[in-house]
């Protein structure tokens, strides 16, 4: 099946904003992003960001609401830098593409952006509220059209679009919840790991895709 040159996925668009509350938002990011860089996200805390930016702990507390929140803010704009290359970029992880070999290097680039952002997706997972699984709604849409365009699913499409979306998210979240090394020879452990992890969960997704699409 010959691939299609876009794909019609909507990239969300957030909510428009007074001046002044985009303003707030920029700041508080900015500020954040600044505080993850000198001390590391275990250090930012909803209060100690008000006081870097140099606002009341209200405008934080409305903003964000939870801690996590301001993780989350972090995520979703880098998740968007993401989102774009997927639905715009050049093949094989933008249009254009073998839409197996798309598929692939969607879950390698996936895999790829949430390890690094490991800390900031981590600090992101509310502890009270339930650990999502599936993938968010971009990947079951885009792993769905891909096998859609494959030809493989069939009557099974739904089913097996769930299952490829969980194999690519789950073990990702195990991997954010694991604890971090600590001490003087931490940032190289860290590294070292991630890369290893990374590697495993490249190959074993194009592995998966394969098997599936490909036999």
């Amino acid at each position: 099946m010959a691939p299609v040159e876009s794909d019609p996925i909507p990239l969300e668009r957030p909510r428009a904003e007074r001046a002044d509350a985009a303003r707030n938002r920029r700041l508080l990011l900015d500020t954040a992003r600044r505080m993850i860089a000198e001390t590391g996200a275990g250090n930012v805390t909803m209060d100690g960001l008000a006081e870097q930016a140099g606002v009341g702990k209200g405008t934080v507390y409305r903003r964000f609401r939870t801690r996590a929140g301001i993780f989350t803010a972090l995520l979703d704009e880098e998740e968007r830098g993401f989102q774009q290359r997927v639905l715009s970029g050049p093949p094989p992880l933008g249009p254009g593409g073998d839409p197996v070999d798309r598929l692939i290097a969607y879950g390698q680039g996936r895999i790829t952006f949430l390890l690094e952002h490991h800390a900031v997706a981590r600090a992101a997972l509310d502890r009270n509220q339930p650990v999502p699984v599936g993938g968010p709604g971009l990947t079951r849409m885009h792993i769905r059209l891909l096998l859609d365009q494959a030809g493989v699913g069939g009557d099974h499409l739904d089913a097996l679009t769930l299952q490829l979306a969980a194999a690519l998210e789950g073990p990702v979240l195990l991997y954010l919840a694991t604890p971090e090394p600590e001490g003087p020879a931490a940032d190289g452990a860290r590294e070292h790991e991630s890369t290893r992890v990374l590697r495993s969960l490249a190959e074993g997704w194009q592995t998966l895709v394969t098997r599936v699409c490909r036999t």
